[in-house]
């Protein structure tokens, strides 16, 4: 049986990697925590995440580049998580292969729900009736 789900979260922001964490751990997930966009793809391939929260604004590779690698190697669901509002940032996340896009500040009822929809129940230990 499979542990409990783990999310790759990528920001260069301390305070949102802490809040993420804050808000995945206690409804059941393993959060592992990158800084940067190469610290993101070590962890990838280390542990094997089963969903990937990305920002998109960091120093050296920025969250298009990390989604495009990502792409290349593997079709884990992602997330795109920014504070980019324009539209065209949202339609190249999604041409490069986000699953989804949400706009900080988001709610975390919000990021939960969409969470689960990308992970499925099988992912959070549900059985169908």
């Amino acid at each position: 049986m499979k542990g409990r789900p783990r999310i790759l979260v990528v920001d260069d922001e301390p305070a949102i990697l802490s809040l993420l964490r804050r808000i995945l751990q206690p409804e059941g997930y393993d959060v592992v925590a990158a800084a940067n966009g190469e610290q993101a793809l070590v962890l990838l391939e280390g542990t094997k995440p089963d969903l990937v929260l990305l920002d998109i604004m960091m120093p050296g590779l920025d969250g298009f580049q990390i989604l495009d690698r990502i792409r290349q190697h593997c079709d884990v669901p992602v997330i795109v998580l920014t504070a980019k509002h324009e539209v065209t940032t949202e339609h190249e996340a999604l041409r490069l292969g986000a699953d989804d896009y949400m706009r900080k500040p988001f709610s975390s009822r919000e990021l939960l729900a969409r969470i689960r929809a990308k992970l499925g129940s099988a992912a959070h230990g549900m059985t169908s009736p």
